[in-house]
């Protein structure tokens, strides 16, 4: 079993801070994989992606040259009824990783709900952590029934969404307002912006719901960080 496959996606450019954080959490297990135009700013930044994914409509020809030395292309006909995205999702897959963290970004808001839904798609119920950054933004997916316990930075701002249909029984436990065997909603507010407590560390937050796909948006605590 891989440990961790990193999937660079969108059309966002990749910030330093992002990457130094995406190097510190990676082992020498990782895969990195690239998402058709996302080969550009993976290399870019420094990266190195094994795999490239897509129909290549975005992808520069010299992406593409360095590709074709250096990594795995798996191209796909524009006619499709998955996205670029989808398909290097379902590809991660099929390496039964341990985690899966979607990187991505760009200012179209419908390729933002798409790539960020992707996470919740029914082929990833079996990878144990769903993770990714949006345009600098962390968030993780908990596909139901299903518990997970964050470690958070102390005063920060924490969202809860059921971005793909109802979420049964959500309890959140150690925010400011905490909720308990709580029926969530599609798309409403009850869940958004509450409130990690301050502290002089980082602060561990649990959430578990019965079922459903829940999607949190948070500011996690640097790998290794003791409270």
């Amino acid at each position: 079993m891989n440990e961790h496959i990193v999937i660079i996606s969108g059309a966002s450019s990749l910030g330093a801070d992002l990457v130094a954080r995406l190097r510190s959490e990676a082992t020498h297990d990782t895969i990195w994989m690239a998402v058709d135009g996302g080969l550009d700013h993976a290399l870019a930044a420094g990266l190195e992606p094994t795999h490239l994914v897509g129909d290549l409509d975005s992808v520069t020809q010299e992406g593409l040259a360095w590709a074709a030395r250096h990594a795995e292309i798996l191209r796909h006909p524009a006619d499709k009824d998955q996205t670029d995205t989808e398909l290097a999702l379902a590809l991660a897959a099929k390496f039964d990783p341990e985690r899966i963290t979607l990187v991505g970004g760009g200012d179209r808001l419908d390729h933002t709900f798409a790539g960020i839904g992707a996470l919740g798609a029914l082929g990833l119920t079996s990878v144990p952590a769903l993770d990714g950054w949006w345009d600098g933004q962390h968030l993780r997916v908990i596909h139901g029934p299903g518990s997970v316990t964050l470690r958070l930075v102390p005063g920060s701002t924490l969202s809860l969404l059921a971005l793909h249909g109802p979420c049964v029984r959500v309890t959140l436990s150690g925010t400011r307002w905490e909720l308990d065997q709580f029926d969530l909603e599609p798309l409403v507010g009850m869940g958004v912006s509450n409130e990690v407590p301050d502290g002089d560390g980082p602060v561990d937050i649990d959430v578990t719901l019965s079922g459903g796909v829940l999607t949190i948006f948070d500011d996690p605590a640097p790998e290794g960080a003791e409270r």
